[in-house]
């Protein structure tokens, strides 16, 4: 069967969805086209470099490209930068787990890629599922996505501090007055960016569930622990989580916060698909609603779907504080959109004012608390010093 066959005719009674995937592995290309095929509303042409690809596209354009990085004639990053600089679409980069490239994956994100995902195992029942779900999510999720000029890369004017650091981050301490839980999806990497740049080293403990496969949350907290002031990690089984520190939930496992008296620490723990995610946001959501309460902070962001909404809805239940990104600075709103929806959301912000938003918030969380922790002190003195009166009257 030749690539230009590789096709499905859509179904009439929906919108159809022209997707082209560009890898150099007919075997990944089948496999790709068989899986997307199954949604008759998607029509599949595949091309086996993106030189050929690009071709393809001046004749019929795409509403969806979904690439490989490791490519001949052309490498997976030149292609990303052709296409959001001569003909905008959004695009699904599809990698391997190899550190090599785990960084190219970053990278084409902060080209334009919307979207990461893995290729699909060959063989294998569950993870073919598995796959089938996540990639026509990812598809539809792009479909959607705003693409937005990319400005031109300005060099920043440097200073000795990226030679040799003035001071280093400050020194962590073990939290105990709440903590901001943020997730995301779709668009999420440089939302996530910019709200943890904007935070100061003292801020409250954070902790962040982004949709996107194993390995790639390590090399992306890594990328984002050289940009912040707070220190970012993936999150490993039980990490404690300390002021000033923000951990990301690993690909492919749940993440979760528990407490051990004022301790609190990280659970990761392996489990199905919830809300069609592993890590899904509602998972850390609710741990974060039993854990802490009243003294948390919950920010949805950018994102397809509902994953994190009904998590939200909970948190707000328990007394946290809750937060939503607006729909002029998403590319896909949908995760705050359902939130809001539901009445789970206290405010709605821009991107750019979350992370004053949620550290004024935790601000207040903790004033609240210090103020019953004193009434609660003061109620006891009361009464500790009218039971000695009574003991004296007595006597």
């Amino acid at each position: 069967m030749s690539d230009e066959n590789i096709t499905n005719v859509p179904d009439q009674k929906g919108a159809g969805l022209q997707v082209l995937v560009v890898d150099d592995s007919a075997m990944v290309r089948l496999v790709m086209q068989s899986i997307l095929t199954t949604d008759r509303r998607i029509s599949v042409k595949t091309a086996a470099d993106p030189l050929s690809a690009w071709a393809k596209m001046q004749k019929h354009p795409p509403d969806v490209v979904i690439t490989d990085l490791e490519m001949p004639r052309m490498d997976g990053l030149t292609f990303i930068r052709k296409i959001m600089l001569e003909r905008p679409t959004p695009v699904v980069v599809c990698s391997g787990l190899a550190a090599h490239g785990t960084e190219h994956a970053l990278r084409a994100l902060e080209e334009g890629a919307v979207e990461v995902i893995t290729k699909p195992k060959v063989g294998v029942r569950e993870f073919l599922h598995e796959s089938a779900v996540i990639l026509l999510d990812a598809v539809w999720s792009a479909s959607q996505a705003q693409i937005r000029p990319r400005p031109l890369a300005v060099m920043p004017r440097l200073t000795a501090d990226a030679v040799l650091s003035r001071k280093g981050k400050s020194h962590m301490s073990a939290a105990t007055n709440g903590v901001i839980a943020v997730g995301a999806s779709t668009g999420g990497t440089e939302a996530l960016r910019v709200f943890l740049t904007a935070l100061p080293t003292d801020s409250p403990p954070i902790v962040i569930v982004q949709h996107m496969p194993e390995v790639f949350t390590r090399a992306f907290a890594e990328r984002l622990n050289r940009e912040c002031s707070v220190e970012v990690e993936e999150a490993r089984n039980g990490d404690r989580l300390q002021t000033g520190r923000a951990l990301i939930a690993p690909g492919n496992r749940h993440m979760l916060v528990n407490r051990d008296g004022e301790e609190l620490f990280i659970q990761v723990i392996d489990g199905p698909l919830v809300s069609r995610h592993r890590p899904s946001v509602d998972v850390l959501f609710r741990s974060v609603a039993i854990s802490i309460g009243p003294t948390a902070v919950g920010v949805i962001m950018t994102g397809m779907g509902d994953d994190g909404a009904q998590g939200l809805s909970e948190m707000k239940e328990a007394g946290a504080t809750t937060i939503a990104q607006d729909e002029a600075t998403c590319i896909v709103f949908g995760m705050p959109k359902e939130a809001i929806s539901r009445g789970a959301v206290d405010v709605v912000v821009p991107l750019d004012h979350i992370a004053s938003t949620a550290l004024k918030a935790q601000n207040l969380n903790a004033q609240s608390k210090k103020v019953q922790s004193e009434s609660a002190a003061t109620r006891d003195g009361r009464e500790s010093a009218r039971a000695r009166g009574s003991t004296s009257s007595r006597s």
